[in-house]
């Protein structure tokens, strides 16, 4: 029997969160006492990207704020910076999901990857403006690149593992609104 669309959408929204969650414990859990030689991937920013262009009714902003306004207070960055240019990235592509819907992976990948470096050099830019210590050049771009490399990874996972896939064409939301 199939669920309920609220329901289904209120189950994959704490599967967010419980993926959040997992990714943000293992990025602050030390696994290793050796400094690592490359930043790792933004995994949590792909993951809400691919959510928000696939489906965008699944994440609502204010989760997507909260998610990113913890990490940047669990992470020490400056509050709300991250989190701000995150909530402006996906309702960019939120307002954009019905072309990406129509678009393969490799421009769907170019749109992200588009966005990703814009928000990176934003944030980037207000923290020199600002005049606040930073990681160095090559990490930060080191660290966009991988988080770029790794999305269409993350899609396959949140499509074959997750069911979170595009919807249909005609497909309809809770409140009898087209997606």
């Amino acid at each position: 029997m199939a669920k309920a669309p609220a329901t289904r959408i209120w189950i994959n929204r704490g599967v967010f969160i419980a993926l959040a969650f997992v990714i943000i414990v293992l990025q602050l859990v030390p696994l290793d006492m050796r400094p690592p030689r490359w930043p790792p991937p933004d995994v949590l920013l792909a993951l809400t990207l691919a959510w928000v262009a696939r489906r965008p009714d699944y994440l609502p902003v204010y989760l997507i704020a909260a998610v990113f306004l913890t990490t940047d207070l669990l992470f020490q960055r400056p509050p709300g910076l991250w989190a701000a240019l995150v909530v402006i990235l996906t309702e960019t592509v939120r307002t954009r999901a019905r072309g990406i819907r129509n678009m393969p992976l490799a421009l769907e990948w170019g749109t992200i990857a588009f966005g990703i470096v814009a928000i990176t050099l934003a944030n980037r830019i207000v923290l020199a403006i600002l005049m606040t210590p930073q990681a160095p050049l090559g990490l930060t771009l080191i660290q966009m690149i991988l988080t770029i490399l790794i999305y269409p990874l993350v899609v396959f996972v949140a499509h074959y593992m997750f069911g979170v896939s595009r919807p249909a064409l005609g497909e309809i939301d809770a409140r009898g609104r087209r997606i």
